[in-house]
């Protein structure tokens, strides 16, 4: 029930990690619960960390959720800056290319 997953992520972040597979496909459900807390990505389905709406949603809420992010939205720019503003050393997870981008640079 996406209700009740919802509210037990509310109260604990790491509890998804435990939820049903067709759950962590769910991309309402997973965008509802990265913006809650952003390192739900980690657990999302693997498409869905490919997802740009759903990644900028989890790094606004937490930087660091880039790591979860897939390849080429580590490579981003927008999806980098927006991880930076949140935590700027969120730069650290990003492509390798980014690393060096002043504008970029907290």
């Amino acid at each position: 029930d996406r209700e009740l997953v919802l509210e037990v992520v509310r109260q604990h972040v790491s509890a998804f990690e435990w939820a049903a597979d067709p759950l962590k496909g769910h991309r309402e459900l997973v965008l509802e619960a990265v913006r809650l807390h952003g390192r739900i990505l980690a657990y999302a389905a693997g498409p869905l960390q490919g997802d740009c709406e759903l990644v900028l949603e989890a790094v606004r809420q937490d930087g660091w959720a880039l790591q979860w992010a897939a390849d080429p939205l580590q490579g981003d720019r927008e999806v980098v800056l927006e991880a930076v503003r949140q935590d700027g050393r969120a730069l650290q997870l990003s492509a390798d290319p980014l690393k060096g981008d002043r504008e970029l640079v907290p």
